[in-house]
């Protein structure tokens, strides 16, 4: 084994994914995590007898993960089970009517016809718009370093063909016609931290990533995911250590020479890889002086994901119609999102996201009961919403409108409710602003325009996560950590190993 060690800040998936495959690559690390457990965002909350996953719930590219058992010789389905959905999104709509979405394109196709079969064909142009995105923007450059602006100059003929300057908004508007197809297909933004008439077209890609992987749920919940990576790592060599939270990074003549932790411990590395927010990074952690002009500017600068506000609660009933991933949209589309990202203010109105991981795995409930949670964009905390008075205001406006729509009978059977803000994220996650997704997926905050894999200015710190390159989301956090294993092998770490 290499005698170079490695810390790496953050436990949750890009930065588990981070120490696997530097540990792989013969490194000593450890990996530090300020929760009582690793997984960052992705935690688990007991309640009452409910069971509820707190962070990404959705698992569509799971060879991702196959990969960090196969680096030490291991079969992830000998250690969890990912179960596939034949629906992979039920989208409700204001009218009541329904758009049900995955399984085989045959399937597809017919809910399409059923809800526009004028719209047929341009979906499949969207496909196969969609296909060229993914091949391009996520097989070829997903795990490619982007520090420097030459690497970026190559592609933009490339991206320009495939209309990476659009909104995918205007993309799917261009193929399509029916407004809620157009909501339908342009959503998955959001999942990310974007506003869909915003955020770059390349995201578009994840139409086909779901169609060439699937999308499954792990059972058992994503905190069994992250356990059963807990184990991979102590069976790799990996040193774990949870509850402790990094205060400071210090860096002299361009190179991290200590971390010093709020109890004040101090580590002193070879390498440290950050997976947390970089907003929060260079807020707090490292002196400006430090910081290149780049960085700062990309501080300033920056447009930031939105906030969410998420309620967890069971019901003493079972609600055996309502998919496991049901999208129910309001009245308003982008006039809401506009309320939300550029007005900054709490609308009295929403769409919500719905997960319901009893329709999978009963184990999250009592039997006959069903576990929920249900999430709702909102404003980072730059718009000043002071969430102990809006707090319960809005569960009390959700509760009322899925009681009146998809969960009848739901404010008489509602158990065990627990929510998270905003101000949750910031206190509990370190996020910057309390947001979601740290930035925001535009084009100009993409590939070399985010903050960098390796830290400009800082020749041993590494960033993976949701905030730099390739972006958010469960296969972009784990995509960082293979451009941080590339950036090792590329060195002079890995010569010297």
């Amino acid at each position: 084994m290499s005698t170079h060690e490695v810390v790496v800040i953050g436990g949750g998936f890009g930065g588990i994914a981070s120490a696997l495959r530097l540990r792989a690559l013969g490194h000593r690390v450890t990996l530090i995590e300020r929760n009582a457990h690793l997984g960052g965002r992705a935690q688990s909350l007991q309640i009452d007898g409910y069971k509820h996953d707190t962070g990404p719930t959705v698992i569509t590219a799971p060879y991702l993960f196959d990969e960090l058992f196969a680096l030490f010789g291991e079969r992830r389905a000998d250690h969890i089970e990912f179960k596939a959905l034949d629906t992979w999104y039920r989208f409700i709509f204001a009218d009541g009517d329904r758009f049900d979405y995955g399984g085989t394109p045959e399937q597809i196709e017919r809910e399409i016809v059923r809800v526009s079969a004028a719209d047929l064909s341009g979906y499949r142009a969207l496909v196969a718009h969609s296909k060229r995105l993914y091949e391009k923007a996520y097989e070829q450059l997903g795990d490619v370093p982007f520090n420097r602006l030459s690497t970026m100059i190559r592609q933009v003929p490339a991206l320009a063909r495939l209309r990476a300057d659009q909104s995918v908004w205007q993309l799917v508007s261009k193929h399509i016609k029916s407004d809620k197809l157009r909501q339908a297909f342009s959503i998955q933004p959001l999942l990310v931290g974007g506003n869909p008439f915003d955020t770059t077209s390349i995201y578009t890609l994840i139409h086909y990533l779901e169609r060439a992987h699937g999308v499954y749920f792990a059972m058992g919940g994503t905190q069994a995911l992250v356990e059963a990576l807990h184990g991979l790592l102590q069976r790799a060599g990996v040193e774990i250590l949870t509850q402790m939270t990094v205060r400071k990074i210090h860096v002299q003549q361009r190179l991290v020479t200590a971390i010093e932790t709020v109890s004040d411990d101090l580590f002193k590395p070879d390498s440290v890889v950050f997976n947390g927010d970089p907003m929060h990074l260079y807020d707090t952690m490292i002196e400006r002086k430090a910081q290149t002009t780049s960085i700062r500017m990309k501080h300033k600068s920056a447009k930031l994901s939105m906030g969410l506000y998420v309620m967890f609660f069971g019901t003493k009933k079972s609600y055996p119609e309502v998919a496991h991933h049901t999208i129910w949209m309001g009245s308003r589309y982008k006039e809401l999102l506009d309320d939300i990202f550029n007005r900054k203010i709490l609308p009295e109105d929403f769409s919500l996201y719905i997960h319901r991981p009893t329709a999978t795995d009963p184990t999250f409930a009592p039997p006959g009961h069903d576990s929920f949670y249900v999430l709702a964009p909102v404003p980072h905390l730059g718009s000043g919403i002071d969430w102990k008075e809006e707090g319960p205001k809005l569960q009390a406006r959700i509760i009322a409108a899925l009681s009146q729509t998809i969960l009848p009978g739901l404010q008489d059977n509602i158990a065990a409710t627990h929510a998270m803000t905003p101000e949750d994220f910031r206190s509990d996650y370190l996020s910057y602003q309390g947001t979601g997704f740290s930035l925001a997926p535009i084009f100009t905050q993409s590939a070399w325009f985010r903050f960098h894999n390796h830290v400009e200015g800082i020749e041993n710190l590494y960033l993976a996560g949701a905030g730099t390159h390739p972006g958010a989301g469960l296969p972009g956090v784990l995509t960082s950590a293979k451009v941080i294993e590339r950036l090792f092998k590329d060195s002079s770490i890995q010569k010297a190993a």
